[in-house]
């Protein structure tokens, strides 16, 4: 996969074994991921993370590889349902941190030239992922600024 901002090759990497169920040394019910997806999040993981928490420590001692496969829904349609989810979704989250942070090591480090091209490629790839996500996740007349991430952020 090439890189959004960069010259360089992709990086390859080991793909998940295609699979239609979940193997059968897997075999925790459905209703008890659910509730410890809900839990984990509640303890304030990410989707991502409790993706990652239930495949190394799984649900009662058994690993869930791949909770798609074992629940048939994914783990933000489970906190969806559950009213666990959060206002904005985690890649917008982060990007937004990660800009924020690179706004304020500006303001203190205005010569700073290869951070200002990562802040200047960050709030691309804000602005991009903003376009994917108006009129369904955020408002149709939403614009992305400093002053608003960092709000979103606060709330």
């Amino acid at each position: 996969m090439a890189r959004m901002h960069t010259r360089r090759r992709g990086s390859s990497g080991s793909d998940r074994p295609t699979a239609d169920e979940p193997p059968e040394w897997s075999d925790v019910d459905a209703d008890a991921i659910e509730e410890r997806v809900v839990d984990l999040k509640e303890q304030g993981h990410d989707p991502s993370q409790i993706g990652m928490k239930l495949r190394d420590e799984g649900v009662q001692g058994t690993p869930v590889p791949n909770v798609k496969l074992a629940t048939g829904k994914k783990v933000t349609e489970i906190l969806d349902e559950n009213d666990a989810s959060d206002d904005l979704p985690e890649d917008l989250r982060n990007l937004f941190e990660r800009a924020i942070r690179l706004r304020e090591h500006m303001d203190a480090n205005p010569g700073d030239a290869q951070n200002k091209r990562a802040l200047q490629n960050t709030e691309s790839k804000v602005r991009r992922l903003v376009d994917y996500y108006r009129g369904d996740v955020l408002a149709e007349d939403f614009k992305y600024t400093y002053d608003v991430a960092k709000r979103l952020l606060e709330e």
